[in-house]
């Protein structure tokens, strides 16, 4: 089986197969996305996703002749039965995630069987792109029907480089919490590299989720989770601009142009095009122009509102109740306001041709959309693109997406009928001037950020995360690097190891206790292995207390630096820290000690030095909150002196002159190493290797923006390190 550098995935493809009397037909697919993958022009790439047809209608041999055709096409088709359709795609795709990221929580269904549906599928759509991808392949996943797909394809091919684009809102916390499967949701998102959004709100709310539900930080949009980094962007899709302009300009449109307004002669047209689905505010825009005609009976016989609803989901009840009820008032307009020679609605329910489509866009004097929640909306900037620069005026929702990139439409509450037609009676009325403005403003910037600008954005930006040039800063381990520390260790007179504990020779644990975090074994032997060489020194620099130290490495001869430095043990002696912690810890420790009452599973940590509030153990949502407020609370109380920190669920307090640096300073003084190797995880850790040179070999293990000049990925790559350091086996 032939594999591929770069796959595209998604629900559909840009091909799809039908059987009409019992013949495979071929036909492509239309739309945006399509177009804006085939012209990325990605060299050894390859598309998959479900080819159209339900698995019982397919006879074994048919099978292979459509994947041959679909090949021609660049093309691999998942196949799925007509159950795993209704309830992935019809049930938890459309019945669940559809409403409630559109914020219509009545509407959305529940149901386990939906669920295990998307979960099976999504690993169906997985496994298909991990049989066909290059290892160091880079995967670009489509919309909410695949939202798991990025963690599993991660299980199976872990060194890919993986993108995922949504194009639908990302609800506020709020509304998302609602959500059963929310944390397997945010999991199977955080298996990509690199997610993006449309617009900056919808990412920012992916963001509080990611904190609230998992505990995972992030920085300027970057999220750290399980040793990786995760980078979060905003990428507005655009249209096919040229395509609409061209076929604007054409004449078949300027037939069908002509036509429309010897229908409807002088007439002013306000034209509004949806798929008819709940979110796209049709009723409330009817009862808008039910007002406009009430409070101004000059618009009768002089406007004409062309609505063409096209057909989705007709059999579900939600839907079809949604059609009587826009039927009922487009007749009930109808009937109130007509005359014997016009009808205040041209209602039409059905798929219009793309020519008369543009030909409706290029006529139309008013563009009514109102999407009451709208990922981006495509329609609003298909209508500005076959405008020409001196005609009509687009009314649109504030809650669209594609407002933020078209500040000059005449924006609307969707919620408000009063609104809307307020706004209608503005665009109307609005002189030829003004129009001109604004339609030139918004055409030149759709124009340069059209859905090409959009995918080839996306695809640069995961192509950089690939290279390693974005929040990587320290470069990975390599088998050169290996060499080169193995042959300076072999060689030095005099070697210096640094070790912190937690995170770095021992994986954090749920309870602070120093009897959850013993050593193992197989570490102790390694520390005594290594310590057993006159020309080694071992020093352990971490924040626990003396007494777990000793505990744990006191029997060797490993120099000790406990609370970050406060207390020292060189040559079996143990040193204090001068600075005074008391007075500090009697304001700070009553306040800690509220929160954890206040707080299920969070507990204090008292050192001589420093307080530790942990909350590994309290449910992210609620830990979320508490920990910012505790940060606050403390910051009024604490002296300039001391230090509120936040770590891996932790927040620490303890004077700023208590440094990990200071440790390594003094180290270095006393033993003049001709080799340094420094291995820290935390924001602690960086006191540490920023006293080091560029030569010393400096590892930050795990993610996050750090001075350290290689990265580990976890305590395991750490441990091995050193047991072949111990061994003195080639690296």
């Amino acid at each position: 089986m032939s594999t591929y550098s770069f796959i595209t995935v998604s629900n559909r493809l840009p091909i799809s197969v039908k059987k009409i009397d019992g013949t495979l037909e071929f036909e492509p697919s239309s739309g945006g996305l399509a177009t804006a993958m085939s012209s990325l022009k990605a060299k050894n790439s390859v598309w998959v996703g479900w080819c159209g047809i339900a698995t019982e209608e397919l006879d074994e041999s048919e099978y292979e002749i459509i994947r041959k055709e679909f090949l021609k096409h660049d093309a691999v088709p998942v196949f799925l039965s007509k159950s795993q359709v209704d309830l992935y795609y019809d049930g938890y795709a459309n019945d669940t995630l559809w409403p409630l990221f559109h914020y219509f929580q009545s509407v959305a269904q529940y149901s386990d069987s939906y669920w295990d549906a998307y979960e099976q599928v999504n690993q169906l759509f997985s496994n298909t792109v991990a049989e066909i991808a290059e290892d160091n392949a880079t995967i670009w996943v489509q919309d909410y029907h695949l939202m798991l797909t990025p963690e599993q394809i991660r299980h199976i091919k872990p060194h890919v480089t993986i993108g995922f684009f949504l194009h639908i809102p990302f609800p506020s916390f709020e509304i998302y919490r609602l959500l059963p499967e929310r944390s397997a949701i945010l999991r199977g998102l955080l298996g990509a590299d690199l997610i993006g959004f449309h617009i900056y709100d919808y990412s920012l709310h992916f963001l509080d989720s990611v904190h609230r539900l998992l505990g995972a930080t992030s920085k300027h949009g970057v999220i750290s989770y399980e040793g990786r980094s995760v980078q979060t962007g905003t990428y507005p899709i655009g249209i096919d601009y040229k395509k609409f302009e061209r076929t604007a300009e054409s004449r078949a449109v300027a037939k069908q142009v002509r036509s429309l307004h010897s229908r409807y002669k002088k007439q002013k047209i306000i034209l509004s095009i949806d798929r008819l689905d709940y979110s796209k505010g049709i009723p409330e825009r009817l009862e808008a122009y039910r007002q406009l005609l009430t409070e101004h009976p000059e618009y009768i016989e002089a406007i004409k509102l062309v609505m063409v609803a096209v057909p989705s989901r007709t059999d579900v009840e939600t839907y079809q109740k949604l059609r009587d009820r826009i039927e009922q008032t487009v007749s009930r307009i109808n009937g109130t306001f007509g005359t014997a020679d016009w009808a205040p609605i041209s209602y039409q329910f059905q798929n219009r041709p793309f020519e008369e489509i543009v030909a409706l866009y290029r006529s139309a004097n008013v563009m009514l959309v109102t999407p009451i929640r709208d990922g981006m909306n495509l329609v609003a900037k298909e209508y500005v693109a076959a405008q020409k620069n001196d005609g009509g005026v687009l009314v649109l929702s504030e809650m669209a997406g594609a407002i933020d990139e078209l500040p000059e439409a005449l924006s609307v509450n969707p919620n408000s009928a009063r609104s809307i037609a307020r706004a209608l009676h503005a665009a109307l009325a609005m002189p030829k001037k003004e129009r001109a403005t604004a339609l030139d403003s918004m055409k030149s910037r759709l124009k340069k950020t059209d859905i090409r600008h959009w995918g080839k954005t996306f695809v640069e930006d995961l192509g950089q995360l690939q290279q390693g040039n974005v929040h990587i800063a320290p470069k990975t381990f390599t088998q050169r690097d290996h060499a080169r520390l193995r042959e300076d260790f072999d060689y030095a007179a005099k070697k210096l190891l640094i070790l912190d504990y937690d995170g770095t020779l021992k994986t954090h644990r749920s309870s602070p206790s120093m009897f959850a975090s013993l050593p193992s074994v197989r570490l102790l032997r390694i520390l005594r292995r290594l310590t057993l060489d006159p020309t080694v020194t071992v020093a352990i620099v971490s924040g626990r207390p003396r007494r777990a130290l000793l505990l744990w490495l006191g029997s060797m001869n490993i120099e000790l630096a406990a609370e970050h430095g406060a207390w020292t043990r060189y040559d079996n002696k143990w040193h204090r820290n001068k600075t005074n912690f008391k007075t500090e810890k009697k304001k700070l420790l009553p306040i800690l000690k509220s929160y954890t009452q206040a707080t299920k599973g969070a507990e204090i940590e008292k050192k001589d030095f420093s307080l530790v509030w942990h909350y590994r153990n309290v449910e992210p949502e609620i830990a979320y909150a508490k920990a910012s407020k505790l940060r606050h609370d403390l910051s009024q109380v604490a002296s300039d002196e001391i230090g509120i920190y936040e770590g891996d669920k932790i927040i620490e307090i303890k004077p700023k002159s208590i440094t990990k640096g200071h440790v390594v300073k003094e180290l270095i003084r006393k033993h003049h190493p001709d080799v340094t190797i420094c291995i820290g995880d935390d924001y602690t850790d960086e006191d540490m290797f920023r006293e080091l040179t560029p030569s010393d070999y400096s590892f930050k293990v795990g993610d996050g923006d750090t001075s350290a000049r290689f990265r580990l990925s976890s305590v395991e790559d750490t441990v091995r390190l050193l047991e072949r350091l111990s061994n003195r086996t080639k690296l």
